[in-house]
């Protein structure tokens, strides 16, 4: 297993264990946006509080995006709209207002 694996799976296990976690995980996220990287960094952290929060399946059903976008929209090379990050923000039990 790698080490970006195990990194995964160990911040993953802390927003399910904490809820208030993963709002300050995407907090953090969203305020470095504008920095280099900032982008990706806040589409992997949204990833992971998803993965958290059952999974792409999961809250592709809770969002009515189809999950092949969803992947895709949260995958390393996504661009997701504001509209989809919203419905998946909220589909997490987040709301922007909470992280911004």
């Amino acid at each position: 297993m790698t080490r970006s694996r195990d990194h995964d799976e160990t911040v993953i296990a802390m927003i399910r264990n904490d809820p208030e976690f993963a709002a300050e995980y995407l907090r953090i996220a969203f305020e470095e946006l504008d920095e280099e990287g900032g982008e990706a960094a806040f589409i992997s952290a949204l990833r992971h509080v998803v993965e958290a929060r059952g999974g792409i399946e999961a809250i592709a059903k809770k969002t009515g995006i189809s999950h092949d976008t969803l992947r895709r929209s949260l995958s390393p090379d996504g661009n997701p709209t504001l509209k989809t990050m919203r419905q998946v923000v909220h589909a997490t039990g987040l709301t922007f207002a909470a992280i911004a």
